[in-house]
């Protein structure tokens, strides 16, 4: 499959255009631009080349393998589907796609049993159908393209913004008034499991609104205007609000007792790829989080 996107602005390197135009990983845009798969201008360019506003880069995806990923009947909260799409509230606790220590049981294993060969094969055949994803002990929205048209739309519209995210989050800490973090996230050079605030790190924008405060937290809403890796829970901590109960970024000796970060993915706002029609979707805080507000007082 062809792919033509234009670049907006300059500067940048090839790879990382395509990876976040495409929402494909770094070292996957890297593998095509070797293996010959990209054209700027009807012309064969190097993947460290540094695209210049309204470039035309033409990207010949790759043949979509088979997928190996074994089905599995694991029962879903479906809030929205039809014949391109499928939004999920994702569980906290649930891996998105197989990774290393994590083969099965995961949405992917789920989505296989429940749609089937109807999933877009653009993600690879360790995530077919995956636009975009939460953190495992991320809880709530997540949407799944059935066929490579609507991920296609769907990916443009994450790199154009024009798809919305809304998390409700409880963090540490007052926080009186709305705020925004615009900050460079890369990963950590300290640790290889943490992402971090870097200069050479990718453009990163996390708006977040307080709701309500009590004995040392803070019940907020976050929007995102990218969606980089821990994203909320790296620029929360960077302004000394760490995500409750985060194990990577919160501290130390976290006395919350949560297990995992207490984030939740509560509204999706995008284009419907086929109808065209503004979709909204919200969902309700799950348990573990009413659970935990309820404890610290924050009703």
């Amino acid at each position: 499959m062809i792919q033509k996107i234009t670049a907006d602005t300059s500067g940048q390197r090839l790879d990382a255009f395509i990876s976040e135009k495409l929402d494909i990983t770094r070292s996957s845009a890297q593998n095509i631009c070797e293996s010959g798969g990209v054209l700027c201008c009807g012309a064969a360019v190097k993947k460290n080349y540094k695209v210049k506003a309204g470039d035309e880069i033409e990207v010949t995806l790759p043949e979509v393998r088979e997928c190996e990923t074994v089905a599995q009947e694991i029962p879903l909260d479906i809030r929205y589907e039809d014949e391109h799409l499928i939004v999920i509230n994702k569980p906290r606790g649930m891996v998105v796609h197989p990774a290393a220590g994590h083969f099965d049981g995961t949405l992917v294993n789920a989505l296989l049993a429940h749609c089937g060969d109807s999933l877009s094969g653009i993600g690879g055949e360790q995530r077919p159908g995956i636009v975009h994803r939460i953190d495992k002990d991320t809880s709530g929205l997540l949407i799944v393209a059935k066929n490579d048209k609507a991920h296609i739309a769907l990916s443009a519209q994450l790199a154009d913004r024009s798809l919305s995210r809304t998390y409700d989050a409880v963090v540490y800490g007052r926080l009186e008034e709305a705020g925004t973090v615009n900050a460079p996230i890369g990963r950590s050079s300290k640790d290889r499991k943490k992402m971090a605030i870097t200069n050479d790190g990718r453009h990163a924008v996390t708006h977040y609104e307080p709701v309500s405060y009590v004995n040392g937290f803070s019940h907020i809403k976050c929007k995102l205007e990218t969606g980089r890796t821990h994203q909320i829970r790296v620029h929360m901590a960077s302004i000394g609000h760490a995500v409750a109960g985060d194990p990577l970024y919160g501290p130390k000796n976290d006395k919350t007792k949560l297990e995992g970060q207490c984030l939740h993915a509560s509204k999706l706002r995008f284009v419907h790829p086929a109808t065209q029609e503004h979709i909204e979707i919200e969902c309700e805080l799950p348990e573990y989080f009413v659970n935990f507000i309820k404890r610290i007082g924050l009703e």
